[in-house]
């Protein structure tokens, strides 16, 4: 047989039976082949219709050693059965972690065949998800989980923090001491003495609490192309297609001149980075900044207003905006 196409694996630390999984054992310990008759789904940790629970034998074995993430073809494995994901062979220079020995490039046919006869729930399933999904698709949809938690939104520090929303307030209270408002209107003033620094200026987020919903506001200053601009926008702590439901505004002014911004928050699903980029905002030139802040144009002093409403829809079909309470 060219060893290219062996199926076995050895089960260092995940024991099964192999009438579990219908699979033909090797004498010394590896899985040959698939037999004959369709696999059965494991009896510890599967549920009803072969759905494998999180911790199960199966779920472990194909859990990589590595980086512990769950194994997709192609699934490699040692001459002495140890298996790992594709992305950890380049990491570990092609050595075995487990034996040391060279990986080359064998692959594990018959636990790829495992996993395609396998259903199991979203790894957010302690979280609240409630869908099962063949294994190979599993992970498309946990890319895209209205589950998954979110990524903490503040932007002044590389921050790591993830959870829920109600978690997340709190740790940005707590944790980052942002300023927390109640209303779906405000004014600010930002005032800055030297306009043309920009570098780390990430200056200001502050959350509003209105609808029953949470809102990020953030300000700050950034390099585009030469010069300084700085920018003002909003994001919903939910999902895009909640956010959809919003709408909000933002006014700077002064000497009889002045700038509006109208549009959809972006919900904190889409990164700080990204929506900055995407100038999806109120975005002001540091000249008319100067200009909007009087004086000898040497100190930044902006006054930023806006509201935040959720439009609704009369019995005529007339869209109308609501503010909060």
């Amino acid at each position: 047989m060219d060893v290219d196409s062996v199926e076995c694996l050895s089960l260092p630390d995940a024991a099964m039976d192999a009438d579990d999984v219908g699979l033909a054992l090797h004498p010394h310990g590896g899985i040959l082949a698939a037999a004959s008759r369709p696999a059965a789904y494991p009896k510890a940790g599967a549920g009803a219709g072969g759905i494998v629970a999180p911790g199960s034998s199966v779920h472990e074995l194909l859990e990589c050693p590595v980086c512990t993430n769950s194994m997709y073809p192609p699934i490699h494995q040692c001459q002495n059965g140890h298996t790992l994901c594709s992305t950890c062979k380049a990491r570990v220079h092609n050595r075995c972690p487990t034996c040391r020995q060279e990986l080359g490039d064998i692959r594990c046919l018959a636990l790829e065949k495992v996993a395609e006869s396998l259903e199991l729930p979203c790894k957010y399933y302690s979280l609240g998800c409630p869908e099962i999904f063949p294994y190979y698709s599993k992970i498309k949809h946990e890319a895209m989980c209205s589950f998954r938690p979110y990524s903490c939104p503040y932007a002044g520090s590389e921050c790591s923090v993830t959870g829920d929303i109600p978690y997340l307030v709190n740790h940005l209270r707590d944790d980052h001491k942002v300023d927390m408002h109640s209303g779906c209107t405000f004014n600010h003033r930002y005032v800055k003495s030297n306009p043309r620094e920009v570098e780390n200026a990430t200056w200001m987020l502050t959350v509003f609490h209105c609808f029953g919903q949470y809102f990020c506001l953030h300000f700050e200053a950034f390099q585009l192309g030469m010069a300084p601009v700085y920018m003002a926008f909003l994001r919903f702590m939910g999902d895009e297609n909640e956010a959809r439901n919003y709408s909000y505004s933002l006014e700077v002014g002064a000497n009889g001149r002045k700038m509006v911004w109208e549009g959809t928050p972006r919900s904190v699903r889409d990164s700080h980075r990204k929506v900055r980029d995407s100038h999806d905002g109120l975005l002001i030139q540091r000249n008319m900044a100067l200009f909007f802040s009087g004086g000898d144009r040497k100190e930044l002093k902006l006054r930023i207003t806006g509201r935040i409403w959720k439009e609704t829809q009369t019995p005529d079909g007339t869209c109308v905006p609501v503010l909060c309470s």
